[in-house]
């Protein structure tokens, strides 16, 4: 098995492009696992910004569920947290990461995929990207790093 975050494509608009003739869609983030047969493992997500319900069949492709703004079974942060040493909690809480990246730092340590890395911290400057990532070295053991690469320009 393994993990992937990818983006959903949600049909509702940002308030700052709903005056736009064709706004541009919305997108969020989710982490999806994917099985030893390389298909996606169905989930429910909820669009971080108008809250509906989207049932992930595959990478970066969901199904909305109509008229479904909440529900109870939803995983969240606070599901997450006491499954995992403070060592990483606190990293992740420092650096205000969202739900996809706690869901990857809990998978990666409950399948001891040591090694993994997901990425706490990215900004763009000019044509490069500077950021930390968080690289998962054991069930209490990780190490925050810097990286800093060039983006290619079309």
């Amino acid at each position: 098995m393994q993990g992937h975050k990818h983006l959903i494509k949600c049909r509702c608009v940002l308030p700052q492009y709903k005056a736009l003739e064709k706004p541009p869609a919305h997108k969020f983030i989710v982490f999806s696992v994917i099985d030893d047969s390389g298909n996606v493992v169905p989930k429910f997500s909820q669009c971080n910004n108008c809250g509906l319900i989207h049932k992930v069949v595959d990478i970066c492709t969901s199904e909305i569920q109509s008229g479904k703004d909440s529900m109870k079974s939803l995983i969240k942060i606070e599901d997450i947290k006491p499954s995992l040493h403070p060592n990483f909690s606190g990293i992740l809480e420092s650096n205000n990461c969202d739900l996809p990246t706690w869901e990857a730092v809990q998978f990666y340590i409950e399948n001891k995929l040591w090694g993994s890395f997901v990425i706490l911290t990215k900004e763009a400057e000019g044509d490069e990207v500077h950021g930390k990532f968080l690289r998962i070295l054991g069930e209490s053991f990780c190490k925050v790093e810097s990286f800093t690469r060039t983006e290619a320009t079309s």
